[in-house]
Formats: C-alpha cells, structure tokens, sequence
C-alpha cells in the first residue's frame, strides 16, 4: 500500500503536468480497477469485452480530464477513477443489449436444440446470470448513485468513503475526522438521508 503523503505529491506533479507522476498513479490503482471491471462486466460480457481494455479507456479519458479531478488523496483519486470506470462500463453495457436486442429473432432456446454460435447462452439462460436489461439497470443505478454522492458536501462524501470503501468503525470514522463516535454516527445518518433525497428528486 503506497504512503498517502507519497500518492499526494504524485498528485500534486500530476496536476502541474507531469506524465510520469499521472502514470505512477494510473499504474498504482491498475490491479483495483480490473477487479472492478471484470465483476462489472460478468459472465455474459467478459467473452466480448477485455476488461484490461475497459480499464486504459478509462486511463485515457482520466488522462484527458485530469484538471477536473479537484482531490488531494489516493481515496479520492480512486473514487474519482471508479466514476469513470463505471461510465465506460455502463457504454459497454448498453452496446451490448442493443446487440442482444437486433439479434433477438434469431436465437434458437436452447430446449429446441444445442445453442447455435449466433445464440449468446449468458442470454438464453436467466437462471445463470442476469438479463442484460438487469445489468444494464443496475450499472445506471449505481452510476446515478455516484453521481448523486459528488453533489454531497466533502465531509458528507468522506463518511460515505470511510464507512463504505473502508469499512471503518464510527469510532475510527470519529477519529479522522475530529470528531466523536457518536457524532460520526449522527454524521453519517445526516449524510444518508441527504443521499436519499437527492436520489428521490426527479430533477436530479
């Protein structure tokens, strides 16, 4: 696990235009994003679709729009690149159910015979995996729940962080931020709510 203080000179070069501290970062979080991409992707599209592929898309568009990315720490910088993953991810996902969808008339089921190779089995069988509808769905879902998350002040955005990425104790939350357990606690209750809110509003 890198040093912190050492991830935030990296992005403090990256920001003045160093390719190499930009890279070091990229390289660094490599190993967190495949995981991410392969799970996202699922059974059904990891035939189709290289997750390695999904992740450099992501490093380039980061790459691009690195003078957006407005944090100072590897946890931020993380959830600042999972945004983007999610985003290519979501794009692969839709591409593939309109696939799925112009080739729906010609697929066998597979109770009429052995599957063809134009018959996606992720697809014909519900039970193993879900719909691409399904993912689709829920890659949106949680791509509007990101979203909603950046709306939310910084400290509101660190419980979330500390609580959910991190896995840490109200009393640990309590200790980062300054704060009391119990106070954290009231924190990330406020925090929550704020989150449903905006999630609820259909403006949003």
């Amino acid at each position: 696990m890198p040093r912190s203080d050492d991830t935030a000179r990296l992005i403090v070069e990256a920001r003045q235009g160093s390719s190499e501290a930009l890279g070091r970062l990229f390289a660094r979080s490599r190993s967190y994003l495949l995981h991410i991409a392969s799970a996202g992707l699922g059974v059904g599209l990891r035939g189709k679709v290289d997750a390695a592929d999904v992740v450099q898309e992501t490093f380039l568009e980061a790459q691009r729009d690195f003078r957006h990315f407005h944090g100072g720490t590897e946890p931020e910088l993380m959830a600042w690149l999972k945004h983007h993953l999610r985003f290519r991810l979501l794009k692969c996902v839709r591409s593939y159910c309109g696939t799925v969808k112009r080739s729906a008339g010609r697929e066998v089921p597979l109770d009429q015979g052995v599957a063809s190779s134009r018959c996606p089995v992720g697809v014909m069988i519900a039970d193993e995996e879900p719909s691409p509808s399904e993912v689709f769905l829920a890659a949106e879902r949680d791509l509007r729940i990101q979203g909603a998350i950046a709306c939310l002040p910084h400290e509101s955005r660190r419980v979330i962080e500390l609580r959910y990425q991190e896995d840490l104790t109200f009393e640990e939350i309590g200790h980062i931020l300054g704060r009391t357990t119990n106070a954290s606690r009231k924190l990330w209750v406020r925090t929550i709510r704020k989150l449903v809110a905006i999630l609820d509003d259909p403006s949003a």
